[in-house]
């Protein structure tokens, strides 16, 4: 009888707390409901291995350079696997506007979150570094599978409440606009 309610306790134990899912898995579940009470929220399949390099592409008179490195069983009480972000912008003169390529991963403020639920976007966190106004929100990866080559991003910030005059303001990335990218 000891045996048999050990081996109970040591599979309930590992099934709840020491549970390893996907990140498509945890993509299914709604924010705080339905989701599987992992320890490691690991990239199983390599989904995230398509992004991870460089990309460059231009925008409205700039040039973008991303590049996305895979970490993995990063974070205090849950681990997950994410991708980190670098990205440089030059005007058409080559000046540089913005770049974070010189930053350690913790400080890119470009940090992996989830696939969609529908799988077809990875979704990443940005700051920018304009202060004052809103310069952060999601930025959605997509690479189709029939041009594995090529990537579109698109930012959409996130609206607060700002508190002095943004009249002119533009964000780092550009809001609501895709941003067409080819693997280097």
């Amino acid at each position: 009888m000891k045996n048999i309610l050990s081996i109970i306790c040591l599979a309930v134990f590992t099934g709840c707390i020491g549970q390893t899912v996907s990140l498509e898995t945890m993509a299914q579940c709604n924010q705080f409901e339905n989701c599987p009470n992992a320890s490691y929220v690991k990239d199983i399949n390599n989904s995230l291995n398509k992004y991870v390099g460089t990309w460059k592409g231009n925008r409205d008179g700039k040039n973008y350079e991303f590049n996305f490195i895979k970490k993995e069983n990063i974070g205090e009480t849950q681990k997950w696997d994410m991708l980190i972000g670098r990205v440089k912008i030059t005007n058409s003169n080559g000046v540089v506007e913005y770049n974070n390529f010189d930053r350690t991963d913790g400080e890119t403020k470009f940090t992996g979150f989830n696939f969609q639920k529908n799988l077809k976007a990875y979704i990443m966190f940005f700051t920018g570094d304009k202060s004052g106004c809103i310069d952060y929100g999601n930025a959605y990866l997509i690479i189709k599978p029939e041009t594995p080559n090529k990537m579109s991003i698109t930012f959409l910030p996130d609206y607060d409440i700002v508190t002095q005059d943004c009249s002119g303001f533009k964000t780092t990335l550009p809001t609501e606009k895709v941003i067409s990218l080819t693997r280097q």
